[in-house]
This record gives structure tokens, sequence and C-alpha cells, in this order.
């Protein structure tokens, strides 16, 4: 099955899809840990999700989304909540 998708709350694009790489429990256990999403290169939706120079993730269309704080598995995107908080783009309110 597709893991599922984090749509921005500004635009309704999908952000994030996780887990991947990893089980359901392992990417909760983790954003537990930090108190905020946390995904994975493999998870990020490139099409729609930059990371600037000073690791700050903003979506395509400038939103602030959280920041890049890598650790020693690679690159930990934590996300405010509230930036994935979205629906799909054209979904019904």
């Amino acid at each position: 099955t597709e893991p599922p998708p984090f749509y921005a709350s500004v635009t309704g694009k999908p952000l994030f899809r996780a887990p991947i790489g990893r089980s359901m429990d392992e990417f909760l256990a983790e954003s537990n840990l930090h108190g905020w999403p946390s995904f994975r290169d493999q998870e990020v939706v490139w099409e729609n999700t930059r990371v600037l120079k000073d690791g700050e993730t903003v979506s395509v269309t400038g939103t602030h989304l959280g920041h890049n704080l890598p650790d020693r598995a690679g690159n930990r995107y934590c996300i405010n909540l509230v930036s994935i908080a979205g629906r799909p783009g054209g979904a019904p309110q």
C-alpha cells in the first residue's frame, strides 16, 4: 500500500509521504520523541518542498514548514503540524 500523504495547509499540495523505509510505529516514535512530525529524505515530495541553505524547510510557494535537523541517520525534516494539516487541493472543506 502507498504511504499516506501529508498535504500543505495553504495549497493542498502533497509535501510528504510517510512512512517510507520504516514502519508507521517507527515514524510515530521518532515524531513523538522530537515533538513534531519528523520526515526523512525518501519521504519528501521534492516537487513541492525546498530546503534553504540555513536548513529552513519551505513549500515551493514559500510557506514555512519547519527545519532540517540532521542526525546520525541523515536528514530529518522536523515539520510544524499546522503546516501539514491540509487537504488535497480541490478537496471540499
